[in-house]
């Protein structure tokens, strides 16, 4: 079996290299090469833009590269697989766009409104990007095999919704929590707007041709036609009995 008839060899080796990436930024964060908020996204801030680029290879904890290494895996392969002819401009857009518009969203407190000077890092804003732009391309362009994706990603990941919202709404918390919602929501937010504005690139949806109307010409079919003039007795009127009428028997009574 030949495997690169199945799988592209660039939806493996993106995934991974993001991997790598992601967990080499950690590890130099443990050894303290990368110490307070160096290299992440700060909210308004003129020090935080470069965390546009940098911060999804930062994370604050063991917990939280590996809650983000399997999504960012798996979706980067999906797309890369299925999404061929724009995958690399939907990464890097969307990681773009999300980090610029995380950028512009003022870190208010959901409940307060006070200003909160705030650090971001981690990849779950790229892991909210592609899981919603897969999602919804699928349904955007209504093509079965990409509808499917959708599904299999819906199945998986639906729960990432819930994500898009304050952490406050759904527990009570002694401090305020530590996931960026903002994150998430500007994620989910440039996912679809990506899905709907490349709807008509890539893979088109796939038309049978007994999907249009009156497709089928007798005319056209040669091993019909040929049958026809090899066998033309097959085609000749055949006799049929007349429908019995109840008045034809009318004349017939009254000579009685």
């Amino acid at each position: 079996m030949n495997w690169k008839n199945i799988f592209s060899i660039k939806s493996l080796q993106i995934p991974f290299l993001m991997l790598i990436l992601m967990w080499l930024g950690f590890l130099l964060q443990h050894f303290g090469l990368f110490q307070n908020c160096w290299g992440a996204l700060i909210p308004l801030s003129s020090e935080g833009l470069k965390g546009i680029f940098f911060s999804p290879f930062l994370h604050g904890s063991l917990d939280h590269i590996t809650s983000n290494s399997l999504p960012i895996f798996i979706l980067l392969f999906l797309l890369y697989q299925f999404y061929k002819p724009i995958a690399t401009k939907i990464f890097l857009l969307g990681w773009f766009l999300t980090g610029l518009l995380v950028w512009l969203l003022p870190p208010l407190n959901f409940f307060t409104g006070n200003y909160n000077y705030t650090c971001i890092i981690g990849a779950s804003g790229i892991v909210y990007v592609l899981a919603f732009f897969i999602f919804f391309s699928g349904v955007f362009r209504w093509n079965m095999r990409l509808l499917t994706v959708s599904l299999v990603v819906a199945f998986y990941y639906g729960g990432l919704v819930w994500g898009v919202l304050p952490e406050e709404l759904f527990s009570k918390l002694s401090e305020p929590s530590k996931i960026s919602w903002q994150s998430h929501l500007a994620g989910a937010l440039i996912g679809g707007f990506l899905a709907y504005f490349y709807r008509s690139e890539g893979e088109k949806k796939v038309k049978f041709i007994w999907q249009f109307p009156n497709y089928y010409s007798e005319k056209d079919d040669l091993l019909w036609q040929e049958y026809k003039e090899n066998h033309p007795n097959d085609f000749l009127e055949l006799p049929y009995r007349k429908p019995k009428d109840e008045w034809d028997g009318l004349d017939e009574l009254r000579n009685k």
